[in-house]
């Protein structure tokens, strides 16, 4: 019996499958579908709000930005008077939250190293004081934190003319801590400037180093080096602008000191609770950083013969940064939030400023989307940064 032979040409097409049995196609349309949803929610809400407004006769919009704020501000970065305008006086909230935030984050993750480090010391003493720190900084609310170093800026510290001197040009009183600093100068501007070129110059050393040593295999000096130039170049500067000496000590003049540097209450007391609270948690970001680096490595480290200080430099810190990188932008982040509990014990940060404006011209909604967006804006550059940071250590697969 001859065998049915089948023509090659013909191309058996499959079946068509109904959409709704199709993950792809249905995932679409769910997604259409909540995008929708969300959509006239949105306009929902956005129309109602503004027929209650109408309703009240409520003016909106940021017309009210030209007009004169009214209210003093206590601490200010920038020259700022009761006359200037709200806009002005939303940047120097601004500009004060960024100050705690730099400086707290700067301060945070140093002493948050320490700590790590000093929990894996072999020495008892050192790490149990180390762990006994963490666990009571931890379990103590960050506010009630606050509140402390507030209340010992005023209930223990003197008042100026009474004033704590521990040695020349420093002063702690309840008004704030102030201590000497060099007088203006145009010197001083050269040296900013000469200490930024070094920067600059010790990017390009390192980059130059290890492509020396990838090459011929032999490591060059750069951590001494790049000491000396951030130090010399400065020196040089400021010997090139004629070695000022001179210095702005704070003498008592009154009920209070005049000259030098002086660091509000408020600002310190924020700046001391931001840091050893969230420091805490830092520490044991590093801590779960060193112990996740093989036991392995630190002992090939050793039997190179390396100190066990250029072991922790070298081999593991560097490797433990790709595990302390994603947490700690978490708490870096959690530090410029919490910065908003300023306004409970008086420091002018944007959240106590934007309350006062919003006080002032009822432009509530308006008040409370740029604090949304403001604090928004830290959030999602700190990330950007630290992932930009953590994709330049992380390794990369050959």
């Amino acid at each position: 019996m001859a065998q049915e032979v089948t023509d090659p040409t013909e191309i058996t097409t499959p079946a068509k499958i109904p959409f709704w049995h199709d993950p792809t196609k249905r995932a679409i349309i769910y997604q259409v579908v909540v995008l929708s949803i969300v959509g006239m929610l949105g306009y929902y809400l956005f129309t109602n709000t503004q027929a209650n407004l109408e309703r009240q006769a409520i003016a909106t919009g940021f017309g009210f930005f030209a007009k004169e704020a009214s209210f003093e501000i206590g601490e200010s970065p920038i020259p700022y008077s009761a006359a200037d305008t709200y806009a002005r006086a939303l940047l120097v909230g601004v500009l004060n939250t960024l100050k705690v935030a730099f400086i707290g984050i700067i301060l945070t993750v140093i002493l948050g190293t320490i700590l790590g480090i000093a929990r894996l010391s072999t020495n008892w003493l050192l790490a149990k004081l180390a762990a006994i720190y963490i666990e009571v900084m931890q379990d103590i609310p960050v506010l009630l934190q606050l509140f402390f170093w507030y209340s010992i800026s005023y209930e223990i510290l003197p008042s100026p003319r009474q004033a704590l001197n521990p040695f020349t040009g420093l002063f702690l009183t309840n008004r704030g801590l102030i201590f000497a600093v060099p007088e203006a100068h145009p010197a001083h501007g050269y040296m900013a400037l000469a200490f930024l070129a070094g920067c600059v110059a010790v990017w390009a050393l390192r980059r130059w180093a290890k492509r020396r040593q990838e090459k011929t295999g032999k490591p060059f000096p750069v951590f001494l080096v790049s000491i000396a130039i951030l130090l010399g170049l400065p020196l040089a500067a400021w010997l090139f602008g004629g070695a000022p000496l001179k210095m702005d000590v704070p003498a008592l003049r009154g009920f209070n000191f005049q000259g030098g540097l002086t660091l509000s209450p408020e600002f310190v007391a924020l700046l001391l609770g931001l840091v050893l609270y969230t420091a805490a948690f830092v520490a044991e970001i590093v801590r779960a950083g060193i112990q996740a680096i093989s036991s392995g490595q630190v002992e090939a480290a050793m039997s190179m013969g390396l100190k066990p200080a250029q072991v922790l430099r070298l081999v593991i810190l560097p490797q433990a940064l790709r595990v302390i990188i994603p947490p700690l932008t978490s708490q870096m982040m959690n530090l410029t939030k919490n910065s908003t509990l300023a306004v409970a014990i008086g420091f002018p940060d944007f959240v106590s400023v934007a309350n006062t404006t919003i006080n002032q011209t009822g432009q509530a909604i308006e008040g409370v989307g740029m604090i949304m967006v403001v604090y928004l804006f830290f959030s999602l550059s700190t990330s950007a940064f630290m992932n930009w940071y953590n994709k330049r250590t992380a390794l990369v697969e050959r």
